[in-house]
């Protein structure tokens, strides 16, 4: 009688691999936005720090930051944010308002739209691969190629209209930017690299800002409500041309327009709404004149 001999099943590669090797699981959805807040909280606990000369304390939130594992963690839970099931890229809301501006107008996807992402974490995000976009992408740390590592507040200004842009995407940007001053240099920068309004159309969006935030900062902080964004945005010159509120985010598009005043009028940080449950995210505009 022949004995049959068992047979073994057969093992994958990625069965025989050892565990060293194994794709880390990814980060649930709680724990991504828990490590996201904790760095935001952090680098603005250093930024105060170095602000009053405290080094030992900016030291020991530094090294808070390294202990999470840094701005590459940092992005790593953000482009995870990113994966479709956890809502996708912000960049789909864009081309859902800008879809209809290009048929209407009657643009072809040929790259001839000039766009600046500021804090960029992918190079194949909804915008990206749309076709219509001639894109720049920076960010203070990048993750690979098609991301040129740059602080925007540091980039060279533009020499000339070839060197500027039509729209600037600053999602989830403004907010990490850990003072409120900060921030308000931010937005007036932008102005620097967007092109100048050439028609007086309502209907003509760009020159355009994309901005995205964490929905609290508008509608659960004591210093900011969307009234007074809106008033900030108009006095450097932008009208809002879209909006919509999620219950994690905000997205707005900001259309610039001829009606630049010659002076930027002062925006200080004042409470509009008191509560021991509110954030303190606000913006601070120093008066200025162009």
């Amino acid at each position: 009688m022949t004995v049959k001999k068992k047979k073994r099943p057969v093992k994958t590669l990625a069965q025989g691999r050892p565990p060293t090797v194994k794709k880390p699981r990814s980060i649930s959805r709680k724990a991504t936005r828990g490590l996201i807040n904790s760095i935001h909280q952090l680098e603005k606990k250093k930024a105060q720090a170095a602000a009053r000369g405290d080094k030992a304390a900016e030291v020991a939130a530094d090294a808070e930051i390294s202990a999470l594992g840094g701005i590459q963690k940092y992005q790593q839970a953000s482009l995870q944010g990113q994966r479709n099931d956890r809502g996708g890229d912000s960049s789909r809301v864009l081309m859902e308002w800008l879809k209809p501006e290009f048929s209407a107008s009657g643009l072809v996807a040929d790259g001839s739209v000039r766009m600046l992402e500021v804090g960029a974490l992918s190079t194949t995000n909804e915008c990206s691969r749309s076709g219509f976009f001639a894109m720049e992408r920076i960010d203070l740390n990048s993750q690979g190629d098609g991301i040129l590592q740059q602080d925007f507040m540091k980039r060279p200004l533009p020499i000339g209209d070839t060197q500027t842009f039509d729209i600037i995407s600053l999602s989830l940007v403004l907010n990490f930017v850990p003072e409120a001053q900060g921030r308000g240099e931010m937005l007036l920068r932008t102005l620097d690299f967007l092109k100048r309004p050439q028609t007086t159309d309502a209907h003509d969006v760009f020159p355009c800002l994309f901005l995205v935030l964490p929905a609290p900062c508008v509608t659960n902080s004591r210093y900011m409500d969307e009234p007074l964004l809106e008033r900030i945005m108009n006095a450097l010159g932008y009208m809002k041309a879209h909006s919509k509120i999620t219950q994690k985010l905000v997205y707005y598009l900001w259309r610039r327009t001829l009606r630049v005043p010659a002076k930027v009028p002062a925006f200080k940080k004042a409470e509009l709404r008191s509560g021991s449950t509110r954030n303190n995210f606000s913006i601070v505009l120093r008066g200025s004149t162009t």
